[in-house]
């Protein structure tokens, strides 16, 4: 054949291993159809995780830096303030803009939100603060206009103090690290210093405290769970189900429900007590409920099959023949375990321990029935300050370092005893 016939050949047929036009293009419409319906599948997925996760995270962290409250309530007063060189009393154009922007807001009703701003930062501000609103709310504008700051000074002394002004002018800042200078125990001093806190250390401790009780807790949870779930993932079959039914019921059970069926073990009346004395072990009862004690059982006990569960995942599928294997070959039983079984059901053990310390140190409820002053948790103390105080930058502050320390510790976790660090003996 020659090489004319061969070359007409090859362009009436199609090569071997190419595609022809529009198979490409049919092909090309197909990937896009799969991609789409990939797309529809994951994005309801998406959208919550942003709307349910990633945006709450956000706004957390915006509003632990993000204050414009005081920026938009006083904003005159803080252009003034820009020129007072922080000693002494201010001149007089900054306390007649103040005297007219505190008859403003008593007659808008936001003379309280100024005074509950100023007394974070300034406690006793917010009594200064309404009581001048209510002092000037009754004189007329021409007045304040032309003796504003006589009236201001008139209405309460304390407007001379160079300290209430400097808190004015922090608490106008719109972006401030403020909020997490509080959350570590340090503060500015009026000059602007930061400095360890004059008053009680409040919340380092606090956070060092939730860290040891989650801790305890995950301890407790790995010494209990550890030998039932070798236990299940080794029994018969009809053992195994039955106990897992038991280890899952607790998830069928309301939070609030087990919360309080301990707080009936627990109180001094209670359950336990009540047998104690009956037995004679001992003569008056003993104060359990509202201590760590109640706090660390009672989360013991709820969160105890996240650790089961992950172990017995794991331990069910490492094959039994490694341990006889390692015993006939003269190891003894406790070093064979723990060379050979052990490594074998870290990854388990590993995201059991981490779930749940996670879930230990964010735990809110049950310190929160059962746990006291003294079984209190920082998110207990977050709570607090969206609940009761109203104060959300401390709050989301509070939050945002308890996330950066869990990942932190995660990360270290990770690092140090890790399911990749983990070797077979």
């Amino acid at each position: 054949m020659t090489d004319a016939s061969v070359a007409g050949t090859l362009t009436s047929t199609q090569v071997p291993g190419r595609l022809t036009p529009e198979e490409a293009g049919f092909a090309r419409r197909d990937l896009m159809r799969r991609r789409l319906i990939a797309l529809g599948l994951v994005a309801p997925l998406f959208l919550f995780i942003v709307f349910a996760f990633i945006a709450p995270i956000a706004s957390m962290l915006s509003r632990s830096v993000y204050n414009p409250t005081v920026a938009e309530l006083i904003p005159d007063t803080l252009a003034e303030l820009k020129t007072w060189d922080g000693e002494g009393t201010p001149g007089p154009a900054v306390l007649t803009a103040m005297a007219i922007e505190l008859k403003r807001l008593q007659g808008e009703r936001n003379a309280g939100r100024l005074a509950d701003e100023l007394n974070k930062r300034l406690p006793g501000t917010s009594s200064v603060v309404k009581a001048t609103a209510r002092r000037l709310s009754r004189d007329t504008d021409e007045e304040l206009a032309r003796t504003g700051n006589s009236l201001l000074l008139e209405a309460n002394e304390k407007w001379a103090s160079a300290d209430l002004w400097l808190t004015v002018r922090a608490a106008g800042r719109v972006y401030t690290i403020d909020n997490y200078l509080t959350a570590v125990d340090l503060e500015r001093t009026p000059e602007g210093q930061i400095q360890r806190r004059a008053s009680a250390q409040i919340y380092v401790p606090l956070y060092l405290e939730t860290l040891r009780v989650a801790l305890l807790i995950t301890l407790l949870c790995i010494v209990l769970g550890y030998p039932l779930a070798f236990y299940l993932a080794n029994a018969p079959t009809r053992t195994a189900n039955l106990l897992i039914i038991l280890v899952l019921l607790p998830f069928w059970t309301s939070v609030l429900v087990r919360a309080t069926a301990w707080i009936a073990l627990l109180q001094t009346s209670g359950v336990i007590n009540s047998v104690l004395m009956g037995l004679g072990v001992i003569s008056q009862p003993m104060e359990m409920l509202y201590t760590e004690f109640a706090t660390v059982i009672t989360m013991t006990h709820i969160l105890l099959p996240f650790m089961i569960l992950p172990l017995y995942s794991v331990m069910k599928g490492i094959d039994p023949s490694y341990m006889r294997a390692a015993l006939s070959l003269g190891a003894r039983p406790v070093p064979a375990f723990v060379r050979v079984y052990l490594p074998m059901s870290a990854p388990g053990l590993s995201a059991g321990a981490m779930i749940v310390f996670i879930i230990a140190v964010g735990y809110y409820i049950i310190p929160a029935l059962v746990g006291g002053p003294d079984g209190q948790m920082i998110s207990n103390l977050i709570a607090y300050h969206m609940q009761r105080s109203n104060n959300w930058e401390l709050a989301a502050a509070l939050g945002t370092l308890l996330l950066a320390l869990i990942l932190v510790l995660y990360w270290i976790y990770d690092r140090l005893v890790g399911v990749d660090n983990v070797k077979l003996g």
